[in-house]
C-alpha cells in the first residue's frame, strides 16, 4: 500500500479542518490506526518519532507518551505514543 503523505482532519465535528503533510501525516495515520495500543519507534521505525509527536502536539493533538522497558543487548526504555484526541479523518492522500 502507498505511503500516506497528507491527512486532513478535524478534532471536533463542528470545528475547523487541519492538514498535515509528510512524516507528520504518516505519524498521525499510524496513531489513528493503532488506537489504544499506540505506536512505538520499535514497531513502526521512522527517523524522528519524537519530532513528529512534538509537532502534532503543537497542532493541538493530545498524545500521551508511555515509557516502556525493553531488554536485549541494548536494554533501556522507549516511548509508546497513544493518540488521546478524538480525530475525524476527512481525507488521506497517498503516493
Amino acid at each position: 500500500m502507498a505511503e500516506v503523505i497528507r491527512v486532513t482532519f478535524r478534532l471536533d465535528a463542528e470545528g475547523p479542518t487541519f492538514t498535515v503533510k509528510g512524516r507528520m501525516a504518516w505519524a498521525l495515520h499510524e496513531l489513528v490506526h493503532a488506537g489504544e495500543r499506540g505506536c512505538t519507534p520499535i514497531d513502526r521505525p521512522a527517523p524522528r518519532w519524537s519530532d513528529y509527536i512534538h509537532k502534532l502536539r503543537k497542532a493541538g493533538l493530545a498524545i500521551e507518551t508511555l515509557d516502556e522497558a525493553h531488554g536485549g543487548a541494548y536494554s533501556g526504555s522507549h516511548g509508546r505514543y497513544v493518540l488521546r484526541s478524538p480525530v475525524q479523518v476527512i481525507e488521506e492522500a497517498r503516493r
